[in-house]
């Protein structure tokens, strides 16, 4: 398990890049757990009718993918402050989606560093933004 420092973070730093393989099941229940029912969401039928080519992510879910790939570079003792994300192309089934993050900003006075992420498919970008997260400090020897 990670448990990063904030002094052992740099700008510039890049995290390792994380593949999510897009199964049916993933985008149907995760959509289903975060009571979220639109159709296009579960129904291959209707998301078509509704002018997509098949069933598609929600952005919870996009959300705490993003929250899981940070926090997993992090360790447990990160908090993290905020999550700002920007959805682009769609996240269909049989694809894979491969985040990738950099930390753009430290702030000494909270101990708080900024990362960019991005998330691309085979489409292009499907999630870019922004994660701020207080990071422990280091222990005293």
């Amino acid at each position: 398990m990670n448990r990063r420092t904030y002094e052992e973070v740099a700008v510039g730093e890049e995290l390792p890049a994380l593949p999510i393989p897009l199964t049916r099941t993933l985008i149907v229940a995760t959509a289903i757990a975060g009571r979220d029912y639109q159709d296009v969401h579960h129904d291959p039928g209707l998301a078509a009718e509704r002018g997509s080519k098949d069933i598609f992510m929600n952005i919870l879910t996009t959300n705490g993918l993003v929250d899981r790939y940070v926090t997993e570079w992090a360790g447990p003792a990160a908090v993290v402050k905020a999550i700002r994300i920007r959805l682009g192309v769609p996240n269909y089934p049989g694809d894979t989606m491969t985040l990738t993050g950099t930390v753009t900003a430290k702030h000494d006075e909270d101990r708080r560093v900024e990362i960019a992420v991005r998330g691309d498919n085979g489409l292009g970008a499907h999630v870019t933004g922004t994660v701020a997260l207080r990071l422990p400090a280091k222990e005293a020897s």
